[in-house]
């Protein structure tokens, strides 16, 4: 006899007998699409339009809060993919990655050509740190194909170092997630690179022709499941070269995921930077730092590999950031319809917990979804959960009209009682135009002080949604320079306490899906006027420790010297 409830059931039995998840009635929080006007039109193109023939068209790519020029404005880059046909058809230009430079007043320049970085291919996703600690962040980017350094030359232009490094290889691989890590602590970033899978155009079969080419009956893109596993590489920064060390390190060890988005941070604060990534169909990984230049797996041990039922979930975006407010490191992970998005409640050390249906988080099922975070919106102390969604077949909607191929982006306040309330139908049109959407990043790209929100749609421009937040909260953007450590901080986990009570973020290389975040971390201080305390715990294992400071700025906070000018 079989024993408990499967997932499904569990879910029909709180719907039954479990409180509608709150709706808040005053959340001041209201999203305009900005993006025509500020000059972002290029449609990132991405596969089929109306149908998607293989899985290769699926995924989409990320895109990033970038401040490529050190001028204190976010600039933004947004990478794109291509189609399967040859452009033979002069109307549509060869779509390329896209720099826009931020002209700091709410309008954008495209520079991508200037700065060299126009490339054509499947993108997947982007990391950003200071390989070379030269005071400029450099740009890391996945692909179908081959990977590709950018040096970021300080100048305005950047330079293709991929070969120059030892990250150039032979063989296809499909690129997916990816994160700069310094996971000796030697000063310098090293770099972890996921692969989705093995996937070859020449054998790969069309929708409807295998066991996995149908959903709910529907002949469909075949995959993931079925096609053969990848591996995942860590490659160690040796003076500004990089060593395959995948092996020794035992990152390769782990086979049978299909990994994707990648977050390196402290989950376990022992001061040494781990790696959590979100895997499809398949358990996720997360890598605990040894501390001694190798890494176990430690997901199942620690809670994180599966959900509550010990089932594998189809993982796509993270979020990380204390939704709690405890001062410790929480992931929420978004998946397929028909399964709830995660939310895993870091209890202290490397042990999570499954608080997904007591969050509120267990009715929203029947989208697919994708980039995530866990920003204040609201700038009252207490983080968001926001994620964009899409589905992957756009030929299913017909047959099935609630697994809709566009849908809306989702905004969950954080009520302050560990719950959250879905309050997306008040967060205005750019919340709820539907879309089919794959990277987010959350960044303040016009420095008014709230968080506003970058999201890759398929085969659309961009869209660029403004916070209109309308409130006295007050906050504060604390700004991370390694001096130790690497330049941009990259590991460092910052705790701020104000009125009281405590909120911990991290400086990361990839946040979402496949995307980056603003670099400057962006706290909500409520009613305060000041924070009490910062705390930063740098990944060299220095410790600063700033008292007393004014709310509504930004300060740059240089390891070992503290507030600078």
């Amino acid at each position: 006899m079989k024993l408990g409830l499967s997932l499904t059931a569990c879910l029909f039995f709180v719907a039954l007998v479990a409180p509608a998840n709150p709706q808040s009635s005053n959340f001041p929080v209201s999203f305009v699409d900005v993006a025509a006007q500020a000059g972002l039109t290029h449609p990132v193109v991405y596969g089929g339009v109306e149908t998607k023939k293989y899985i290769i068209e699926t995924n989409g790519c990320g895109v990033a809060f970038y401040d490529y020029d050190n001028d204190g404005w976010m600039d933004l880059f947004v990478m794109s993919g291509r189609r399967l046909e040859q452009y033979r058809d002069r109307e549509e230009a060869e779509p390329t990655n896209r720099l826009y430079r931020n002209n700091r007043n709410g309008t954008f320049t495209d520079v991508t050509e200037r700065a060299g970085l126009k490339r054509t291919g499947w993108a997947s996703a982007l990391c950003i740190g200071d390989y070379d600690n030269d005071g400029f962040d450099d740009l890391f980017l996945t692909y179908w194909g081959q990977n590709v350094l950018y040096r970021n030359n300080g100048d305005g232009t950047f330079a293709d170092v991929t070969a120059k490094t030892g990250l150039s290889f032979t063989g296809a691989r499909w690129g997916s997630g990816c994160s700069f890590i310094d996971y000796d602590r030697d000063g310098d970033l090293d770099l972890f690179v996921a692969n989705y899978l093995s996937f070859d155009l020449k054998s790969a079969l069309e929708p409807g022709k295998g066991v996995n080419c149908s959903w709910k009956g529907i002949p469909v893109n075949c995959g993931p499941k079925g096609l053969p596993f990848a591996r995942n590489w860590l490659y160690r920064n040796d003076g500004g070269k990089f060593t395959d060390v995948s092996e020794a390190s035992g990152v390769a060890k782990i086979r049978e995921r299909y990994p994707m988005s990648v977050a390196a941070a402290d989950f376990d604060e022992d001061g040494w930077v781990d790696l959590y990534v979100a895997c499809d169909s398949t358990a996720s990984i997360l890598y605990r730092n040894n501390q001694d230049g190798t890494f176990t797996d430690v997901a199942l041990e620690s809670g994180a590999a599966y959900n509550e039922d010990g089932n594998p979930q189809a993982g796509m975006g993270l979020g990380v950031g204390d939704y709690n407010r405890d001062g410790r490191l929480d992931i929420f992970k978004t998946h397929f319809a028909d399964d709830t998005h995660i939310l895993y409640r870091n209890a202290g050390k490397m042990s999570f917990e499954d608080v997904t249906m007591a969050a509120g988080f267990g009715a929203q099922t029947q989208y697919v979804s994708w980039g995530a975070g866990m920003p204040d919106l609201d700038n009252d102390g207490w983080p968001e959960v926001a994620f964009v969604t899409g589905n992957v077949y756009p030929e299913v909607e017909k047959h099935f009209k609630q697994y809709a191929y566009r849908g809306p982006r989702l905004v969950f306040q954080n009520l302050g009682n560990g719950r959250f309330a879905d309050v997306t139908r008040q967060c205005g049109e750019g919340a709820n135009a539907p879309h089919t959407s794959r990277g987010a990043a959350f960044g303040d790209f016009d420095n008014d002080g709230d968080l506003d929100w970058l999201i890759m749609n398929m085969n659309e421009p961009p869209s660029l949604l403004r916070n209109d937040y309308a409130g006295g909260n007050n906050w504060l953007k604390i700004k991370t320079i390694g001096v130790k450590s690497n330049r941009t901080g990259l590991g460092a986990r910052v705790v701020v306490t104000a009125g009281g009570r405590k909120q911990a973020q991290a400086v990361l290389s990839q946040t979402g899906y496949y995307s980056h975040d603003d670099l400057r971390l962006h706290f909500g201080l409520g009613a305060n006027t000041k924070a009490d305390l910062i705390e930063i715990f740098w990944p060299s294992g220095q410790v600063d420790v700033l008292k007393e400071t004014a709310a509504n700025q930004l300060i740059t906070v240089k390891e070992g010297a503290g507030i600078i000018k």
